[in-house]
């Protein structure tokens, strides 16, 4: 047998906390499927005979979908709190792969025609029941990567966090190389590939919380491949926005691709051999959990009956509602502030590298942050919120969407890492994947009020005035006037927060120091 597979099988039988990262991390990269849904939407507005306002009730059934994952919560509580199931980690995933495999490929069917058209409602939960799944493998691989390094808690969360901020880029390469411009067979692709892959190497994703003074040189080598795929893919969207590529160019790029997605089990097996040439000293994990002390675990209802609860909740409602209001009506901004068809498809495809910039740098800095002075994470939303104000005034007054794209894709990706991290400082781990997932729920709520009755009505009001469509800066300057004003509020909400918690991070430095 070849060196490197006596490697990979000896890595395997350790069953080490670094095979679980990159098993987590190539589950995070193949479930981002919701952020593909420009993909096929106008296949299947055309095959259901759908207008653009029904299209859109079933596009909100993704945002709900994939932003519900408090079952997904509850489920991973629940299992791996009971010696039952072993783990109970494999049933988590088997309820996402089920799903997954079950929403997608009966959008297939329906699109294809297999079966009879479904009614409008029945195809909402199609769709929801492909974008849940994806919060049963969020849930599962960033609860575990806090368990798994919980001295660097950001940077874990950030990771995966921005691996599938990034998969719904890598999916579309894919299918633009297998199948060129066929919708209906990427259908098929979403609900067979992601369930696979998460199948074949869920029995990796384990909890193996040792912490060692080495953990940090290798999760910067998996952030470091992280932002090559990133640089990567934007200069190859960029290309394909400009030039027409040949097939043997679309084999070449994505292949290329695969191989970045593979190399972060050669980061895996480098820890391992470092881990067992030199053991390094056990280090006083930064965050503590019920079992290391006597600390409070709270569950969902012990939190949501604290004042911090809340006010992380109406924090990400500012922000990430309205972030979400703004990337998905991007389209409609550019075109009224007469851009070009090529720029905004650009300023479109590049929403995700922002993202994932936004997922990986928060959780990164936050982390130096916390390191070195013991400043609160809390901050670091004001921070972003502060930014978001300066985003969304450049977009009304001055109409420089480049610019604004940028810092709302950033600031908004940055919550997906800050969020979960905070909830499992604030209120412990045992139950973060139940509490974090609830306050999620604050995306789709505050993109709905901000995309409906703030965007929405104000466009709306305005192209009538105009003869039925509107273009200028007049036709969103409002709408970003009030964007501004709630990040504003939002900065005010999150300080609270920030001040409320400085006992707690000033503890989690002292136990750094003693440590």
């Amino acid at each position: 047998m070849p060196l490197g597979q006596n490697k990979i099988l000896h890595l395997i039988m350790e069953n080490s906390k670094w095979l679980s990262a990159v098993a987590s991390i190539w589950i995070q990269v193949t479930s981002g499927a919701t952020y593909t849904f420009g993909i096929y939407s106008a296949t299947l507005k055309s095959s259901q005979g759908y207008d653009q306002t029904t299209l859109n009730i079933v596009s909100v059934f993704k945002d709900v979908g994939a932003n519900f994952g408090v079952l997904a919560g509850l489920l991973y509580s629940a299992v791996t709190s009971s010696s039952r199931f072993g783990s109970g980690l494999w049933l988590v995933y088997l309820a996402g792969a089920v799903q997954f495999f079950a929403g997608y490929f009966l959008m297939w069917l329906s699109v294809t025609g297999v079966i009879d058209r479904p009614h409008v409602w029945l195809m909402c939960l199609f769709m929801f029941m492909g974008a849940h799944a994806q919060t049963f493998f969020n849930t599962a691989n960033i609860v575990v990567g806090v368990r798994n390094f919980p001295d660097y808690s950001g940077t874990s969360v950030g990771i995966m966090k921005g691996f599938v901020g990034l998969s719904g880029a890598i999916l579309i390469q894919i299918y633009h190389t297998l199948f060129g411009d066929n919708p209906t067979t990427y259908l098929l692709m979403l609900a067979v590939f992601p369930a696979l892959v998460c199948l074949a190497t869920m029995s990796l994703v384990h909890v193996n919380p040792s912490n060692t003074s080495n953990d940090k040189p290798h999760l910067n080598r998996f952030s470091l491949i992280a932002l090559i795929i990133a640089t990567y893919l934007m200069i190859i969207i960029i290309l394909q926005n400009i030039f027409t590529f040949p097939s043997w160019a679309h084999i070449l790029t994505t292949t290329i691709l695969v191989i970045m997605t593979l190399s972060p089990l050669q980061v895996a097996l480098t820890a391992q051999r470092s881990e067992q040439r030199s053991p390094s000293p056990v280090m006083a994990p930064l965050i503590t959990t019920l079992e290391d002390q006597n600390e409070v675990e709270m569950n969902l209802l012990q939190a949501m009956s604290t004042i911090n609860f809340w006010l992380l909740f109406l924090a990400m409602v500012c922000i990430m509602g309205s972030g979400l209001a703004t990337i998905n009506n991007i389209t409609q901004i550019g075109e009224s502030l007469d851009y070009s068809t090529v720029e905004i498809d650009t300023m479109v495809s590049l929403l995700s590298i922002w993202n994932f910039l936004g997922r990986f740098g928060a959780g990164f800095v936050s982390d130096l942050f916390l390191h070195k002075y013991g400043g609160g994470r809390p901050l670091f939303i004001s921070l972003t919120q502060l930014a978001m104000v300066v985003g969304y005034l450049t977009i009304g007054f001055s109409g420089n969407l480049y610019i604004g794209s940028v810092i709302v894709g950033v600031c908004y990706g940055s919550q997906w890492s800050l969020m979960p991290t905070i909830t499992s400082e604030i209120f412990g781990v045992k139950h973060m994947g139940t509490i974090f997932n609830t306050i999620a729920a604050a995306n789709p709520m505050g993109s709905y009020i901000f995309s409906v009755q703030v965007i929405g009505n104000i466009y709306d009001r305005k192209a009538q005035a105009s003869g039925g469509s509107c273009h200028g800066l007049h036709c969103f300057r409002l709408s970003f006037s009030i964007f501004a004003a709630v990040c504003g509020f939002g900065i005010i909400v999150s300080l609270v927060l920030f001040l409320r918690t400085r006992g707690l991070y000033a503890s989690i430095l002292q136990k750094r120091l003693k440590g």
